[in-house]
């Protein structure tokens, strides 16, 4: 048996020592991936609306006749105008539609609790689509792609994802790393026959295992349980998270060869990858809404580029054509940080 596959074996009886640790990184993308795509949800349902009717007329009975049909909607009756102030107040619903017929033409004004902002914006456009639709006016037609369900879980796939393999990959290759210099195993092997790259290579793969099972299981989850339609496209999805991983064993590796504690390895990993990921990569926040000093910033968070592309293949379903460049982008990233930290690593041998 040649020494590469005696250090992968080492490394794996490593991780198999500690049950718990492989358990924990195998079941905790399982949870984010369910949390994410059911618990935190940007959807609105059940949004309770109450009307205000001058005056009756057929137009006014069938906007209401669709409130009480459309299941986003709670409709609570007719109130009279000098409750609707009280009723929001309480928190007793959550919209109120006031309709007005003047010269013979029926006008509306939609007021909703606002210290609900994304409930508040939702509510007032759900009221203003149906409206619209119902009323003798020119409708405002709205196509909604690669999401007409408006599930919030198309968002946040391709965000766990990205912040997955930042955390197993690259991460737990640092700690794991450093942990080797505190106890003073990695110093026995530097001085071994064995090439340094033979040693890195040989930590880094079983880490690179784990990833790819944890993918598999991402996958699979997104497909089956969150209802991402299945595509061809999944062949581009796989090989291009490949790479993202192979970036983050890099990342890993160059932590690794700057701290020298696990303490340490993990605040750097933690300041230099975990906070940027989920707030400055468009995970939950757009790049575009972002000052231009900090758009400028996500430029070199790695994150930003992958997520980009898995919304582009997983749920736009578009060729690998689309995200070029992000794809190179990647690639550059992965060869500057892998040659970086060989570099880096080598010097301190």
């Amino acid at each position: 048996m040649s020494i590469f596959h005696s250090l992968i074996q080492k490394e794996i009886r490593h991780l198999l020592r500690d049950p718990r640790t492989v358990t924990v990184v195998l079941v905790m993308p399982v949870v984010l991936l369910l949390l994410f795509g059911f618990a935190i949800s940007t959807e609105v349902n059940d949004v309770r609306v109450v009307a205000v009717v001058e005056q009756h007329t057929d137009e006014t009975k069938g906007i209401i006749d669709r409130f009480r049909a459309n299941s986003y909607f709670t409709f609570q009756g007719i109130v009279p105008p000098d409750e609707v102030e009280s009723l929001l107040r309480k928190g007793e619903t959550d919209a109120a539609v006031v309709f007005r017929t003047e010269d013979g033409k029926l006008s509306h004004q939609i007021i909703v609790d606002a210290s609900n902002t994304t409930l508040a914006q939702t509510a007032t456009a759900y009221l203003e689509s149906v409206i619209n639709t119902a009323t003798d006016s020119l409708p405002i037609v709205t196509h909604t792609l690669y999401n007409p369900q408006l599930k919030s879980a198309y968002n946040f796939v391709p965000g766990i994802m990205g912040m997955i393999f930042i955390l197993i990959c690259a991460m737990m290759t640092s700690v794991s790393i450093v942990s080797e210099k505190e106890s003073g195993t990695m110093s026995l092997l530097l001085v071994s026959p064995v090439r340094p790259r033979t040693i890195i290579l040989g930590k880094l793969v079983p880490y690179f295992l784990l990833s790819c099972i944890i993918l598999t299981l991402v996958l699979v989850l997104s497909y089956t349980v969150l209802g991402i339609p299945f595509s061809f496209s999944i062949l581009n999805v796989i090989w291009v998270s490949l790479l993202y991983m192979i970036l983050a064993l890099a990342l890993g590796l160059l932590v690794s060869t700057i701290a020298s504690t696990q303490v340490a390895a993990l605040l750097i990993s933690g300041v230099m990858f975990m906070i940027p990921v989920v707030l400055l990569s468009g995970m939950i926040f757009p790049v575009e809404n972002m000052p231009l000093l900090l758009q400028g910033f996500t430029c070199i968070i790695p994150a930003r580029w992958y997520i980009a592309a898995m919304r582009v293949l997983m749920i736009q379903q578009l060729p690998v054509g689309y995200v070029l460049t992000e794809v190179l982008l990647l690639v550059g990233m992965t060869v500057v940080v892998l040659a970086l930290a060989i570099k880096k690593f080598n010097a301190k041998k």
